[in-house]
């Protein structure tokens, strides 16, 4: 019941050969049960609520440890409606990925 943050390497997806820096290996010792989550930053920065602001990182946080002990579908879906609920009638203006693992 708690998220452990490994931070990504800040590189553009269309990273090409003529970018002579290469991604960081990380070592991540997983456990049975273990879920890892990855995402782009579409989630955290769709606008809406109240007040057309972005969901943001902290709530998208609150939200994956609420739903972390759920089946995997019931996560899926629950992502989807708060997102949907949160954007309302404003456009989404980015990808929104959401790609869970259940180890």
């Amino acid at each position: 019941n708690k998220l452990i943050e490994y931070k990504a390497d800040k590189m553009p997806v269309g990273k090409g050969e003529d970018n002579a820096i290469d991604f960081r290996n990380q070592n991540i010792q997983l456990e049975k049960g273990d879920i890892v989550y990855t995402f782009t930053d579409g989630y955290a920065d769709q606008f809406g609520g109240p007040k057309g602001k972005k969901f943001k990182y902290k709530q998208l946080e609150e939200v994956i440890l609420a739903n972390a002990s759920k089946p995997m579908q019931e996560q899926r879906e629950s992502l989807a409606a708060i997102i949907n609920e949160w954007k309302s009638e404003l456009e989404q203006i980015d990808d929104i990925l959401v790609i869970g693992v259940k180890i």
